[in-house]
């Protein structure tokens, strides 16, 4: 392995996947019964089109408020709906504990509000992480319950290429992700290559150290990277009612083949578009398995 590549990292963020996966498994019924959905009808063709509209409009008032260096208003923007999301993720979890709903609902806004606290007050790599991680599972699961599988592959291939037009192409990811993370947001996972590293210490930006050719001290994973192929995962394990679980491990191991080949790339220096190779991955995973186990992938 390449010098001054940590493999530890490497296999954190792999974990990452896994993790995330698993426990949108065992929360997505919860959500189900709770109704933290987030399209009423799975298999209407128009939730992809609202979704892809969605998406660029923010990506495009994103672009704005960076452009106009509004870096406040973007990081409150982020802030808010980072608790929103937390809380929807919370509450169906504590409501299978506490088994009331009014309970369920106080204990959801405490936890929000002092996770929020912590962005604010010290956001630190391992909370940005611990804050990220239940974003990553609260979206996973939402969006993996209330979308038909053929709906999922549609968005996980169009979303590949945005990824790659906007990485490679018009490279507005790059401007985006390097303002992003200057503001400490939980929008990417953080996996340090040292045990003491400090997220909190004054940095160069992403594009400036790719100027200098600048070495890392730590791998920055999108959220996005992570959430995409799991959704696709979680769909699977939700709409097949046989060997959902086996089509569903079947989508996360391409969506780790994915990951290792973006790695050999990733150590090499140079950003690179996640989703042409986790998407991929999954999608093509899902497909090998359909055929095995089915004759015909289920869409």
């Amino acid at each position: 392995m390449k010098k001054g590549v940590g493999l530890v990292p490497i296999l954190f963020m792999g974990g990452l996947f896994v993790f995330v996966d698993f426990l949108a498994f065992l929360v997505a019924g919860p959500f189900e019964d709770v109704g933290a959905v987030a399209f009423e009808n799975p298999g209407d063709p128009l939730n992809l089109l609202f979704f892809v509209v969605v998406l660029v409009v923010f990506t495009a008032v994103i672009l704005l408020i960076i452009r106009f260096r509004k870096k406040q208003a973007l990081r409150l923007i982020f802030l808010g709906a980072a608790t929103l999301l937390i809380f929807y993720v919370l509450y169906p979890v504590l409501f299978i504990f506490v088994a009331n709903d009014v309970l369920a609902l106080g204990l959801s806004m405490v936890g929000a509000a002092f996770l929020l606290v912590l962005l604010v007050k010290k956001p630190e790599w391992y909370v940005i992480d611990a804050v990220a991680l239940l974003i990553g599972v609260g979206a996973v699961t939402m969006i993996g319950i209330s979308l038909d599988v053929w709906i999922v592959i549609v968005l996980l291939i169009v979303m590949a290429v945005y990824d790659a037009l906007s990485v490679y192409k018009t490279k507005h990811m790059i401007d985006l992700a390097d303002s992003v993370m200057g503001l400490n947001l939980p929008v990417m996972f953080v996996v340090p290559k040292r045990r003491r590293y400090s997220l909190l210490e004054k940095r160069k930006g992403l594009k400036e150290k790719l100027e200098s050719g600048e070495g890392r001290e730590a791998y920055f994973l999108g959220v996005g990277d992570v959430v995409f192929p799991g959704i696709l995962a979680v769909a699977a394990f939700h709409n097949l009612i046989n060997d959902g679980l086996v089509m569903a491990v079947s989508v996360l191991a391409g969506t780790l083949l994915g990951f290792v080949v973006l790695t050999a790339y990733v150590i090499k220096g140079k950003p690179q578009a996640g989703l042409p190779f986790l998407c991929s991955g999954a999608v093509l995973a899902y497909m090998v398995a359909g055929f095995l186990l089915f004759g015909i992938p289920p869409l």
